[in-house]
């Protein structure tokens, strides 16, 4: 069994077949009014105590994207543009402001992770681009993309695959050469700080993360998270850089998965070590007890939300398997939120559903959502309040529901920005 039974618990019977549009329309509805009732102006949106790290000052909120107040203010912007939700406020952003935010909250990191994608200042900008369209933003959004390529961390909350990914949203909006040319020698540098593994026949990075050196595989800090923007921006290489990278991306992958029985068929099952290579002590932990997570930020679901656009059949049986297995291992005790929730695992079922256009795979994610409405519910009680957070927490999840009802698959700050 490639997933661990006690982190998961069973989908509520009645969801499997359950779904009710008006009851999902009615919980982003709710997320979005209370979301919005709840901001200060001085602090943002209050840190919710499963978001709390040791030593935070819960009382001067969160800036980041991804569990704080650009992360709730793009995804209020996002339900409102895409007809999801009608705000009851217009949600100028104040960039200058979060910019100082964020640097006084990361203290003593603020120069060193300033260009972070998920932490940092290259979010904020780019949400102020998208709202005002400010040349002084885009030209801010180059330095701080130059300025990250040789970031040690390799992966996309803190490294250059980070802003790869930014340089790729800014081309999409302006079409400018530059963002173009920066994502190209992005990609380089990543190619460059390639390592290759003889006991898996395979490349991978690694990275220097919190004071650790990793070679995480997965879809935040590892392997599969790099993917993603190179996939998504193809059309910006040359045709032999993408022939070099469609063919690492697919011997990686292939080489890192573990399967159980026959990947994509009945009963078998697939998912991927977190470590490619690991060192002596991670090697007798991980042997005398596997950890298989099944989650976005480690495991299956992660994989084929990041690997769903991969041109070609080569992965094909193991984004299918890996479905499959997320949706053995039932949705995640966490709660609804998409970094390690029933949202962020529904994801990978409605990108195989736009992938294959096999119906059962929307019916799987909408299962999913009525019971992350169950979960949202249950923990709004538990807490007295809502998880006001784009990755971790509640707007993330009404989201998700919205792409439920649509059909759609796109993953929020990774697919759309």
């Amino acid at each position: 069994m490639l997933y661990q039974p006690d982190r998961h618990e069973p989908l509520h019977p009645a969801d499997e077949n359950g779904w009710d549009e008006a009851r999902a329309r009615a919980c982003i509805a709710a997320i979005c009014r209370d979301t919005e009732a709840q901001f200060s102006p001085q602090r943002g949106w209050p840190v919710h105590p499963l978001d709390v790290e040791p030593g935070d000052d819960t009382q001067a909120g969160n800036p980041s994207l991804y569990y704080g107040t650009c992360g709730v203010l793009w995804a209020l912007h996002h339900l409102h543009a895409t007809g999801a939700c009608t705000l009851q406020r217009d949600w100028t952003v104040d960039a200058a402001a979060l910019v100082q935010h964020t640097r006084e909250w990361m203290k003593d990191d603020a120069e060193r992770e300033r260009a972070a994608y998920m932490m940092g200042e290259t979010p904020v900008r780019l949400l102020e681009h998208l709202r005002t369209g400010s040349a002084a933003a885009a030209d801010r959004l180059v330095e701080l993309i130059e300025g990250n390529m040789e970031h040690p961390a390799r992966e996309l909350m803190w490294g250059s695959p980070g802003t790869l990914l930014a340089a790729l949203f800014m081309h999409q909006r302006t079409g400018q050469d530059r963002f173009a040319a920066l994502f190209r020698r992005t990609a380089a540098v990543l190619w460059s700080q390639l390592e290759w593994s003889e006991a898996h026949g395979c490349r991978y990075w690694t990275q220097q993360l919190y004071g650790h050196t990793s070679t995480y595989m997965d879809a935040v800090h590892g392997f599969a998270g790099t993917a993603l923007p190179l996939i998504r921006g193809r059309h910006l290489l040359a045709a032999d850089d993408w022939a070099q990278w469609h063919e690492c991306i697919a011997t990686s992958v292939r080489r890192a998965a573990t399967i159980e029985g026959v990947a994509g068929a009945e009963g078998g099952q697939v998912n991927w070590v977190p470590w490619l290579v690991l060192d002596a002590a991670q090697l007798e932990r991980w042997n005398a007890q596997p950890r298989w997570l099944m989650q976005y930020c480690h495991g299956s679901p992660g994989f084929v939300i990041n690997l769903a656009g991969f041109p070609g059949h080569e992965l094909d049986d193991l984004l299918l398997g890996a479905g499959e297995t997320t949706w053995a291992a039932g949705p995640l005790k966490k709660g609804s939120n998409l970094c390690h929730g029933t949202g962020g695992n529904g994801y990978a079922f409605l990108k195989l559903f736009d992938r294959t256009g096999d119906a059962r795979w929307l019916q799987r994610a909408r299962a999913f959502a009525m019971h992350g409405i169950r979960q949202t519910e249950s923990h709004a009680a538990q807490y007295g309040r809502l998880r006001y957070s784009l990755w971790t927490g509640d707007p993330g999840f009404a989201i998700y529901l919205w792409d439920c009802i649509r059909g759609t698959a796109a993953f929020p700050t990774l697919d759309v920005f």
